[in-house]
């Protein structure tokens, strides 16, 4: 598969936003630099009006100064590897890659060969969800995780004693590349499949379920996840701003699902939930 790597000239304040809205408009991969973001979308999927619109709508706060490329399949890891520094999390885990020295001083590892997927540590979302895992039981749990992405959290799930973690993500690239790093971190326990809350062969209840997708899929799949939680379940969620959580919280509540911790980074949010008996 070809992708088109989009160079975009911004202001370091306006990456998370524009991030954002490229991961609406199918854009899988991005990396941040001096002068702002390169980000990297399938041929197929590149949409030139789109991003002319995304340019019209922002243009009151900053200018999108772009330049594309058509890439091989194989120039990405080669790019990620100029680029792809280890992350640390609470000083408990560490998320590194291949190429990278091992470090022992970390009860926890995970090691992601990232490609083209979202999730690689290095977004504040990824980072929110694995500080909020860490905080939390495990043990023997059932963990269902939507847009698995490199399957990052649910390698994480499997680390902290999960008894069974299912991984779905609607995009064939990402179960490929989740595929890989489960094997190069020797988990057992995750069942991989290509899907969507509605139409993934899925458990009846779980006992934590993760979301780290976008505000819109979110607030549109809540039901989802209020049917397959059980009661006094948990669904840990990201990937919307500060701005959002309230709306977030709203939308929860219709399914009896309260708030019960929150945590920020770089505007970006995520919530613990627990389902409470209806």
């Amino acid at each position: 598969m070809e992708y088109i790597e989009l160079k975009i000239n911004v202001l370091p304040e306006y990456v998370d936003i524009l991030v954002a809205e490229l991961v609406d408009l199918h854009y899988e991969g991005f990396v941040e630099t001096d002068k702002g973001v390169d980000a990297y979308v399938p041929v197929k999927l590149f949409d030139t009006t789109a991003l002319e619109e995304l340019g019209q709508k922002y243009q009151e706060l900053f200018k999108m100064n772009c330049n594309s490329t058509t890439l091989e399949k194989q120039n990405w890891n080669e790019t990620w590897e100029k680029n792809y520094d280890p992350v640390m999390v609470n000083d408990q885990c560490i998320i590194r890659t291949t190429f990278h020295q091992i470090d022992k001083k970390f009860p926890y590892e995970i090691i992601i060969n990232p490609k083209m997927s979202f999730g690689t540590g290095h977004h504040a979302t990824t980072t929110l969800m694995i500080e909020h895992q860490l905080t939390m039981d495990f043990q023997q749990k059932q963990v269902l995780d939507m847009g698995c992405g490199t399957g990052i959290l649910a390698i994480m799930a499997e680390k902290l004693g999960a008894a069974t973690i299912d991984a779905v993500d609607i995009d064939d690239w990402s179960v490929e590349n989740s595929i890989e790093n489960v094997g190069l971190n020797h988990c057992q326990k995750i069942k991989l499949q290509k899907g969507t809350v509605d139409t993934a062969n899925l458990k009846e209840k779980y006992d934590i379920i993760l979301a780290n997708i976008n505000r819109n899929v979110l607030v549109h799949d809540m039901p989802y996840y209020h049917q397959h939680l059980t009661d006094q379940g948990f669904l840990v969620v990201s990937g919307f701003y500060e701005a959002d959580v309230k709306l977030m919280e709203n939308t929860a509540r219709k399914y009896n699902l309260e708030a019960i911790n929150y945590k920020t980074k770089d505007s970006w949010s995520s919530i613990i939930f627990k389902k409470h008996i209806s």
